[in-house]
């Protein structure tokens, strides 16, 4: 399950989405994510799965890749279809004792559910397509204008993209230490779900360790290497906008309008 997690990973390819520049692809997602949350009708949420699958296409990454980051949030996913299925009021089709279910409830139970889905593969080209290094680059140069205000923009970025870098860091860390001490006799994954959250607590201890001890590292690395905050620094490989980026600035606000204006239609 820990492998399963692709969130904050880098799938090396070369593929237009690979190309863009940081800047468009955090655009996209910003559009995407409101997008997604106005969205309210089968119809709609079926062409926002259309240009998901022509993206992940278009980015060479394997589906079955995408697909992998999905299992870790199973049981979120369940959880809110079964929440919505059995708390939402409207017309009931079926009831039993105090238990009814409304066809309204199917309806925003499957909306959660495709919601959910469609949310973590499609921010999860963001960091699929863009490595970490120009990912710090475009969300700094998206927060530079409010630099005249003080705001640290560097700062954010750095912070955001290290800690981005460091999930898989992380995951592999956790997947050592539970096999680790399954080796010992730990079992993690037998008995009810209160049962196997307090398995996991021993876990957590080592766990925050090692995360200070690379958090520790980092600085000292950063440090002896003469880092000083943003001021003055130069990029070895500054951020241009190309053509290809100016028309994927307008294929990015076209798409919610076709969205909405062919989902109206149908």
């Amino acid at each position: 399950m820990i492998r399963d997690i692709t969130i904050g990973q880098y799938y090396p390819a070369d593929s237009i989405l690979h190309q863009l520049d940081p800047r468009v692809k955090l655009f996209a997602t910003l559009v995407y994510i409101i997008t997604i949350f106005v969205a309210s009708t089968f119809v709609q949420y079926a062409l926002i799965t259309l240009f998901v699958f022509m993206l992940i296409r278009l980015s060479q990454v394997p589906f079955k890749f995408m697909v992998k980051g999905i299992k870790p949030i199973l049981f979120v996913i369940i959880f809110a279809f079964l929440m919505n299925i059995f708390f939402t009021r409207g017309t009931p089709i079926f009831s039993v004792w105090r238990i009814s279910i409304a066809k309204e409830g199917i309806e925003m139970a499957f909306l959660m559910a495709a919601r959910l889905i469609l949310l973590i593969i499609g921010t999860s080209l963001l960091t699929l397509t863009s490595s970490p290094i120009r990912l710090t680059d475009g969300l700094e140069k998206a927060f530079s204008p409010l630099k005249k205000i003080g705001f640290p923009a560097h700062e954010l970025a750095m912070m955001m993209t290290i800690a981005l870098r460091f999930i898989p860091t992380l995951l592999e860390e956790t997947d050592k230490i539970m096999k680790a001490q399954q080796a010992r006799g730990a079992d993690f994954e037998s008995g009810n779900i209160f049962r196997r959250a307090k398995s996991l607590i021993p876990l957590l201890v080592p766990l925050f360790i090692a995360a200070f001890k690379r958090a520790d590292e980092l600085a000292n690395a950063m440090e002896a290497r003469g880092y000083r905050g943003g001021e003055g620094r130069t990029k070895l490989n500054p951020l241009i906008y190309q053509r290809r980026d100016y028309i994927a600035y307008g294929l990015i606000l076209l798409f919610p309008l076709l969205i909405f204006g062919i989902g109206k239609l149908l």
